[in-house]
């Protein structure tokens, strides 16, 4: 069942567990209790009272985050969410990983929830980079002592690739590559090595990048490219599974 309404683009797996146990999914008008149900289509099935229509091809886009708005589709506290920025006319789209509140830059946004996880998994092995501007000292060799991976706080961060792009000042611009996009890592990581972060930009997901945008733009990445982006994946689909 959260299989086939991730593949719909409902919502993440995850996120459809916690829709069951609300109480919010049902089969032919009766409310779900476990998401260990087995389906094969989804014929019948209600969200909110509302059919659950049939899975359209996977699409993927590329959305230029503003700062200060969450990735999520809404806040108790109020605070604009991405789903406020993005323009009128596309197709209910759910989010690939997330950004931080302050942080900008490349998010990318599918129907389908299966190509979601597939892309946020670490073991296929997508390169995030980012571009920070921070204040404070820091050398080319602290920067490469990461690819080793450092311990902050009982959490160990993976291979980072980090370069000093320049400085003007106490002020600089480091750019950072890494696979695992754990939890704010790019911020601690920095921090930890004595830096205050003043902007944090996603600059590429994979081979997937800004160019040609501006803030708050969005754009469909053509399916010839989706499909040598899943393919190129460890562990991705086969060429016909595109």
């Amino acid at each position: 069942m959260a299989k086939l309404l991730a593949r719909a683009g409902i919502a993440s797996r995850r996120e459809i567990e916690r829709m069951i146990d609300d109480g919010r999914v049902a089969i032919n008008g009766e409310v779900l209790t476990t998401p260990a149900t087995v389906l094969v289509s989804l014929t019948g099935v209600t969200v909110d009272g509302k059919p659950v229509a049939k899975p359209d091809a996977a699409r993927l886009f590329r959305f230029y985050k503003p700062p200060s708005c969450l990735t999520a589709e809404r806040d108790p506290k109020g605070r604009p969410t991405i789903y406020d920025k993005l323009p009128p006319g596309l197709p209910r789209l759910i989010p690939v990983g997330r950004l931080d509140f302050m942080t900008e830059g490349l998010l990318l946004m599918t129907n389908d929830g299966e190509l979601k996880r597939q892309l946020e998994l670490p073991s296929t092995g997508v390169e995030r980079t980012y571009r920070a501007r921070a204040f404070g000292e820091v050398t080319q060799e602290q920067l490469e002592d990461l690819a080793d991976g450092v311990e902050i706080e009982g959490i160990r961060y993976g291979s980072i690739n980090a370069n000093l792009e320049r400085r003007t000042g106490r002020n600089c611009w480091i750019e950072m590559s890494l696979t695992e996009g754990k939890n704010r890592e790019v911020r601690r990581v920095l921090a930890y090595l004595g830096l205050q972060v003043s902007r944090l930009i996603r600059t590429a997901y994979g081979p997937l990048n800004l160019e040609g945008m501006e803030m708050g733009d969005v754009y469909e990445v053509p399916r010839e490219a989706l499909f040598a982006f899943r393919k190129s994946l460890k562990g991705g689909p086969k060429p016909d599974a595109a």
